[in-house]
């Protein structure tokens, strides 16, 4: 299993180096967004430091929705799916890898970026560092529940407005401990009951995910 693991790791990865385009797509969306706030809203230092935690991880989310159309879509479209179905390994390896990759090029680079664009907010260090952990602990659930959403939509027309439909309502708690951590290092609360609860969102995202995007696989094909 931890061959398959790595294998659909490894194709994935490759198949987005191969199209750039679309993991460059997020990674500029993501820029754009966080730098034209700033820009509209103007110089006011603790209006800046207020609003940050929000303007990032709103633009995370939004960004890391951009790639779930694709999560399955393609593998779908020419017949790799199936085949992956057919596979002896646990369908909820399959998928777990699927969503390792799709993290690994969507999700990691905001991590990275995003202490960079705090800068524009006026954001001191530590919750600077409280926003990379944030992060890093959010985004994979984002991958994790959109795998679920997409898996559902598999197929259908209109699929990338059903997946937003589908996935917002859920991506709620993560925005709230991961803007909440960041807001209550800045106002000098502490943030570690807000992390503490979203590695928790975390691990029961990575036991409950994969399983519940196999079964929605398994119903989208049949």
């Amino acid at each position: 299993m931890w061959t398959a693991f790595l294998t659909v790791i490894r194709r994935e990865v490759l198949l987005a180096y191969r199209r750039r385009a679309d993991v460059l797509t997020t990674f500029f969306f993501f820029l754009m967004v966080s730098t034209l706030f700033p820009l509209g809203v103007g110089p006011e230092r603790e209006l800046l430091r207020t609003m940050a935690p929000g303007v990032l991880w709103v633009a995370a989310l939004l960004a890391a929705m951009l790639s779930l159309g694709r999560l399955f879509a393609l593998d779908h479209a020419d017949g790799t799916l199936e085949q992956l179905l057919l596979t002896p390994e646990p369908l909820t390896v399959i998928v777990a890898g699927k969503v390792f990759a799709h993290w690994l090029v969507s999700g990691l680079p905001l991590v990275l970026l995003a202490p960079v664009l705090a800068f524009q907010f006026d954001l001191s260090l530590d919750a600077i560092q409280v926003l990379a952990l944030s992060l890093l602990l959010g985004t994979p659930v984002l991958s994790l529940i959109g795998a679920i959403g997409a898996a559902l939509t598999l197929g259908l027309r209109g699929g990338g407005v059903l997946v937003a439909l589908l996935v917002l309502p859920l991506y709620i708690p993560v925005l709230i401990f991961g803007a909440g951590a960041v807001g209550a290092q800045s106002s000098g609360l502490g943030s570690s009951a807000h992390l503490q609860l979203l590695a928790g969102v975390l691990l029961a995202a990575i036991v409950l995910a994969p399983w519940a995007t196999g079964a929605a696989l398994r119903v989208s094909l049949d």
